[in-house]
């Protein structure tokens, strides 16, 4: 799967780990631990926008001269140990931090450091930047990183709901001004106007407009984004924040299972057909049941409906154009 990136260097390609044909999360169960090794490369360079205009980025990379925004998806289980390298290729200093996990330290431009640490609680969480805050996270230095429980495949933590299929959502919201600022090594000194609204990178692009249904850069047939299933292809979803917006998150044809809050589980599972997201790394677990719609006239258990954001100006790109932002599809197969 490619994304359309430019870089200093040229355009390059972007492949999600774990990440089968269909963009599912392909998890097998362990009695036993294991080590993890991944090495991301902080790099920049620029992603073009629905508009059409190019905005700056920097990102953790899988390879030293691509560029990925967001970060490689991670999934690993409790009690594993995890050993994660950073080459920091820019000329400013950076880290790697997982609240609650592990944090690098300040990584200093032309350096490297591998940091190694064990999970032992289960749960979705942001890895990100967390120097010159929230400029860096803001600006494309974030990721998805998820624990599974030990020995489990279809829980998201012990006597959870179980699902059959997990995808992370990862929204972002884009003000140029700011990433070009950054880019400039300056202090964002403007109030923060976002212009893009992404989700796993990428915006919507709506029928009749150019790269619609190209999942390299529509959203909405993003294999890594849009949920693809049969009636009983229960989803996790682990929604992920690293932007500044709170975002109300809204999904048509079924209600969601609302488990988990910023980390916290909830102590009654609602079905909610909008769910809050917390802007500055609110992190929100659900499970879209994939039921034959209910009200859906006359009766089906196929069809295609839109996931949305109920924060409307996140539907827009550029200052306009409407759906060309955080969206995409639920497809019944």
């Amino acid at each position: 799967m490619k994304r359309r990136l430019f870089l200093k260097a040229g355009a390059a390609s972007f492949s999600g780990a774990m990440l089968g044909s269909a963009g599912l999360i392909s998890w097998v169960p362990r009695s036993y631990a294991a080590t993890v090794q991944q090495t991301f490369y902080i790099n920049e360079g620029f992603v073009r926008q629905p508009d059409g205009v190019n905005v700056y980025f920097r990102g953790y990379s899988s390879s030293s001269n691509g560029l990925s925004v967001p970060g490689e998806h991670m999934i690993v289980q409790e009690g594993d140990t995890v050993r994660i390298t950073i080459v920091n290729n820019l000329g400013t200093s950076h880290s790697f931090k997982i609240d609650g996990l592990v944090d690098s330290g300040q990584i200093r431009g032309g350096s490297s450091r591998t940091i190694s640490f064990t999970p032992t609680k289960a749960g979705s969480y942001l890895y990100y930047d967390s120097l010159n805050a929230p400029y860096n996270r803001v600006t494309g230095l974030h990721g998805g990183f998820a624990v599974m429980p030990q020995g489990s495949s279809n829980r998201l933590y012990a006597n959870s709901p179980t699902f059959k299929i997990q995808k992370f959502w990862i929204f972002n919201e884009i003000d140029p001004a700011w990433n070009n600022s950054v880019r400039n090594r300056r202090t964002p000194s403007s109030a923060f106007k976002p212009r893009y609204f992404t989700i796993n990178g990428l915006s919507g692009r709506p029928p009749g407009a150019p790269g619609n249904g190209d999942p390299a850069i529509d959203s909405m047939h993003d294999h890594r984004s849009a949920l693809h299933g049969h009636v009983g292809d229960r989803t996790l979803i682990r929604m992920l924040n690293p932007g500044m917006a709170k975002h109300s998150v809204h999904t048509h044809a079924n209600h969601m299972e609302w488990l988990t809050r910023n980390g916290q589980i909830r102590p009654d599972i609602w079905k909610k057909d909008v769910v809050p997201l917390d802007g500055n790394k609110g992190v929100t677990d659900v499970i879209f049941p994939f039921e034959a719609p209910p009200d859906a006239w006359p009766r089906t258990s196929v069809g295609k409906y839109p996931m949305h954001l109920h924060d409307e100006m996140t539907q827009t790109a550029g200052g306009g154009l409407y759906m060309f932002g955080a969206m995409t599809d639920i497809f019944f197969e």
